[in-house]
C-alpha cells in the first residue's frame, strides 16, 4: 500500500497516511510525495534538493539537506504561527532571519579512545561517533581545529575512553572545554598549553578547571565586555544573535523614561541585557552559576546600568511584587520553557512581556498560561539560526490587559 506525505512532523521527519488512515513518519520525504511499499520514492516534491553534504545521513544533525531553504523558512515560521493559534494568538509571524551556511560559531564534538589507543573525534551521530572532515553548517575555523585537537587527545592520559569537546569561536579566538573522563595530570596541561599556543586558542579548559589559557577571553555585548566561562552558552551565529536583539527592542515600549527599569530572566551572559541597557536599567537574572559570574562581573565593569543577579527562576521565580514596577520584563528561558515564572508574570498582569523561545512546544505551553491570563501577542518573528535542522527561535511580544486605575 502506498503512502502520501501530507507534512513534515516536529522532528524533521514526514508524516506519511496510508489509504486506510494509518499513519507514520518517514525521514527524509517531503510533503506531496509518494512511498512505495518498500520504502521507496515514487515522485520528488518540486522543494527538494540535492543534499551539500556528503556525510548527512551518517551525522544525522541536518535532516532537512533534503529541502529547498526557502520551503524550510517557510515551515519554521508556520511552527511559530501554530503554536501561537493553540495557545490562543491569531497573528502573522514573520521570517527575521536565517543564517548562511558556514555559520555557526559554537559545536560540540564527541571523543572517542578505540583500543589501539587511536582517536576519533566528530560529531554526535545516531550510531556514534562520525568523523567529518567539512561541515555546511559550522565555521571553517571550528573545523581546522579538529585535526591538532585529535592529535593532543590521543596524547592526554586524562582521557581513558570517551569525552566531549565544545567549542565556541570568541572575538579573542576559539574556546575549548573537554569534557574528559579522567582527571588531568601536569603533563597533560604541557601538552593542551603547547597546543594553544601553536593554533592561536585563547582558552583550553576541562570540568577540572582551566588547563591552558594563552590570551585574555573576552566577548562583547553591545560594547560591554564579557569573559564566558569555559562552554558558556552563545547564540549559535552572530547573524541571528543580531536578529533577537533586534526584535527583543522592538518590543520594548516605544517610551521608556529616564530611571524605567526593564527585568531581564534567563539573562545568561548578558546577550539581551546590555543592549536593553541602552535604553533602560536592566536588572538581569540568572540561576546557572558561572554564567550569572561572568554577568554580573561584566556588568560591574560596565558602569551599573545592568544590575546581574543569581537566581533560580524555575525553583525560585520573580514574583508578581518583584515585576510590578518593571516598564517590560524580558525572558528567554531554555528549551524547557518558563512555565513556573509565566505562572508569576500572568498573575502580576502588569509589564509587557518579550519572550524569546528557541522550542515552539513550551512557548505554546507558556503563552497559553498568558491566554488565560488576558494577555495580547501583538507581533512575532521566527528566527532560523540552526540551518537544516527543525528547531526554530521565535521573539514574541505580550501585553497585559488593560487595568482600571
Amino acid at each position: 500500500m502506498n503512502r502520501t506525505i501530507i507534512a513534515v512532523g516536529a522532528e524533521g521527519d514526514g508524516l506519511a497516511r496510508a489509504a486506510d488512515g494509518q499513519v507514520s513518519y518517514i525521514p527524509s520525504t517531503l510533503p506531496g510525495e509518494e512511498i512505495g511499499p518498500d520504502g521507496t520514492r515514487l515522485n520528488d516534491s518540486p522543494e527538494r534538493v540535492e543534499p551539500p553534504c556528503p556525510h548527512v545521513d551518517a551525522c544525522g544533525g541536518c535532516r532537512l539537506q533534503h529541502w529547498s531553504l526557502s520551503a524550510q523558512a517557510d515551515w519554521k515560521r508556520a511552527r511559530v504561527a501554530t503554536a501561537l493559534y493553540r495557545a490562543g494568538f491569531d497573528l502573522p509571524v514573520t521570517m527575521a532571519h536565517q543564517s548562511p551556511p558556514h555559520s555557526r560559531r559554537r559545536a560540540d564534538f564527541a571523543i572517542r579512545r578505540a583500543s589501539d589507543g587511536s582517536v576519533m573525534l566528530g560529531f554526535h551521530g545516531p550510531d556514534g561517533v562520525v568523523p567529518v572532515p567539512e561541515c555546511q553548517v559550522v565555521r571553517p575555523e571550528i573545523m581546522a581545529l579538529l585535526p591538532g585537537l585529535a592529535t593532543v587527545l590521543r596524547s592526554l592520559t586524562a582521557l581513558r575512553r570517551e569525552g566531549d569537546a565544545v567549542i565556541n569561536l570568541l572575538e579573542t579566538g576559539p574556546d575549548i572545554l573537554l569534557k574528559l573522563d579522567g582527571k588531568p595530570g601536569v603533563p597533560d596541561h604541557e601538552r593542551l598549553a603547547a597546543y594553544a599556543g601553536a593554533n592561536g586558542i585563547a582558552r583550553v579548559a576541562t570540568q577540572h578547571g582551566v588547563a591552558a589559557q594563552v590570551k585574555p577571553v573576552r566577548h562583547h555585548f553591545a560594547g560591554a565586555a564579557v569573559t564566558p566561562q569555559p562552554g558558556a552558552f552563545l547564540q549559535a551565529t552572530e547573524g541571528a544573535e543580531a536578529a533577537i536583539v533586534e526584535a527583543v527592542l522592538a518590543g520594548l515600549p516605544a517610551k521608556l523614561p529616564r530611571g524605567s527599569v526593564v527585568i531581564d530572566l534567563f539573562a545568561g551572559l548578558g546577550t539581551l541585557s546590555f543592549p536593553i541597557a541602552g535604553r533602560a536599567q536592566v536588572q538581569a537574572f540568572e540561576g546557572e552559576p558561572e554564567a550569572a559570574a561572568a554577568l554580573i562581573a561584566g556588568a560591574k565593569a560596565a558602569g551599573g546600568r545592568v544590575k546581574g543577579i543569581r537566581r533560580d527562576l524555575a525553583r525560585q521565580p520573580l514574583l508578581p511584587a518583584e515585576v510590578k514596577t518593571a516598564r517590560a520584563v524580558v525572558l528567554d528561558p531554555p528549551f524547557a520553557g518558563a512555565k513556573e515564572q509565566v505562572e508569576q508574570l500572568a498573575r502580576a498582569k502588569a509589564p509587557p512581556l518579550v519572550y524569546v523561545s528557541c522550542n515552539p512546544a513550551a512557548l505554546e505551553r507558556d503563552a497559553r498560561i498568558l491566554a488565560g491570563a488576558g494577555y495580547k501577542a501583538v507581533s512575532a518573528v521566527a528566527i532560523d539560526q540552526f540551518l537544516w535542522s527543525p528547531h526554530v527561535e521565535a521573539v514574541v511580544v505580550f501585553v497585559p490587559p488593560k487595568v482600571a486605575r
